[in-house]
């Protein structure tokens, strides 16, 4: 079973320090085109900042983006998945979160971010897969039946 270590993107990590403010949080979203990005004291992971946080902690409470720091607005209540998990185990964890991205660590040092999308990509491949293979299976022809037609 493939693991988080063999599907991840390496690179694919938007990190803003947590004495940034929500504007300058939203311009690094905005200019890489992701929806979530990683916020560090250091090289330390202390929370995450979404678009949901931009609209229910910043904006549905009047917030000034340009002078609210991140930190005051991040998710603090991480999920995280090990980079030696196992995909699946990282879906359900999604899923029972209700989260659609997953930060990545690796002796508790963040490696990379990981959303449903590409989890539920190497799932879907997996499951072709295993179609694939079921199909040759309960469709192969025994050899003794295929000598003796070739032998017709």
């Amino acid at each position: 079973m493939k693991t988080l270590r063999d599907i991840m993107r390496y690179g694919f990590l938007f990190t803003v320090d947590q004495h940034a403010t929500v504007a300058e949080a939203v311009r690094i979203m905005t200019k890489n085109n992701v929806g979530i990005a990683c916020i560090l004291d250091g090289t330390q992971l202390v929370g995450v900042f979404s678009e949901r946080d931009v609209v229910q902690r910043v904006l549905d409470r009047g917030l000034d983006p340009v002078r609210t720091p991140v930190s005051e607005v991040m998710t603090t209540d991480l999920v995280v998945a090990d980079v030696d998990e196992d995909y699946q185990s990282a879906i359900h964890k999604m899923d029972q979160a209700n989260i659609r991205h997953l930060p990545v660590v690796s002796e508790g040092q963040l490696v990379s971010m990981l959303s449903i999308r590409d989890l539920l990509r190497v799932n879907m491949e997996d499951k072709d897969a295993e179609i694939h293979h079921l199909h040759a299976y309960l469709y192969q022809v025994p050899p003794n039946i295929a000598r003796a037609s070739d032998q017709a």
